[in-house]
């Protein structure tokens, strides 16, 4: 990696975002690698750390499983330093902490050792980060290492596919990113809900984007992520849809949802967390 990822940014420490959401299958990967690549594209400095042990995020950024040997296990268990477990990726201003095979057995470890809610966070503390944002790609359910992710960010960015139980589903991590609040991470908020998978022609889809909107306000941004087959193909290939085909309708969401991001982090810089309790 070269020096420059040692020089911290002259605006201030990275918005750190954790892409979480306690269910499975809503497109949480997929939004957390093409925001990124969005973000990157509007000329920022973008580190993705996938800290989900399917490895998805990583594959999605053409990372061979072959071609893991440091990352994000290592970081957590073995305090490998940031800079060693991160690598570029095919997109400019963009960095990945891939997955390696060892994190799926993370959470029997980090159990006995510790700081374990704050590995994470110290990891990321040992020095300044020369990052704009800093977005970690969180398992499909609540663990020690979203736990990690929750504490060390600054804001939760939660998709949420436009189906039945999807209202169900995000009260539980609400309550969850309260209590993470309450006890560990007292900065932390929902920086927005972005609404995927969606179908306009489904009235299912449009009910519960309505309802959603209902509940948490302008808490959900204006654009929703369209059900898009260009979308589903591009990690196939190794790379973000907006790589892929930039002028699909998925590629344009994310686009305009990267502008939204970037309007309501307008000012805002993320709190330092070197020395952090």
């Amino acid at each position: 990696m070269s020096d420059s990822y040692a020089r911290s940014t002259d605006h201030g420490q990275p918005r750190i975002i954790a892409v979480a959401n306690q269910k499975g299958g809503v497109g949480k990967t997929t939004t957390a690698i093409n925001l990124a690549t969005a973000l990157a594209a509007c000329g920022k400095r973008v580190l993705v750390v996938d800290l989900d042990p399917q490895g998805n995020a990583s594959t999605g950024l053409g990372v061979e499983r072959g071609d893991r040997k440091t990352g994000a296990y290592e970081m957590l268990i073995d305090q490998v330093p940031i800079a060693e477990a991160t690598r570029p990726t095919n997109v400019p201003n963009m960095w990945i902490v891939p997955t390696t095979p060892d994190l799926a057995g993370a959470e029997i470890e980090l159990i006995d050792l510790e700081r374990r809610e704050y590995r994470l966070r110290d990891a990321l503390a040992k020095k300044p980060l020369s990052y704009d944002f800093i977005l970690i790609d969180c398992p499909p359910s609540l663990t020690l290492l979203t736990l990690n992710a929750m504490v060390a960010a600054d804001c939760v960015l939660v998709p949420l596919q436009c189906e039945f139980y999807a209202l169900e589903g995000l009260s539980q991590l609400i309550k969850t990113i309260e209590r993470v609040k309450h006890k560990l991470n007292p900065v932390l908020e929902i920086q927005g809900v972005v609404l995927t998978m969606f179908d306009k022609r489904s009235s299912l889809n449009e009910q519960v984007a309505s309802d959603v909107r209902q509940h948490f306000g302008d808490k959900v941004y204006d654009t929703a992520i369209p059900r898009n087959v260009r979308i589903a193909e591009a990690p196939s290939y190794g790379m973000p849809a907006l790589l892929y085909d930039i002028r699909c309708a998925g590629s344009q969401a994310y686009i305009l949802l990267a502008s939204e991001v970037l309007k309501r982090e307008q000012g805002r810089t993320g709190r330092s967390l070197l020395n952090a309790a």
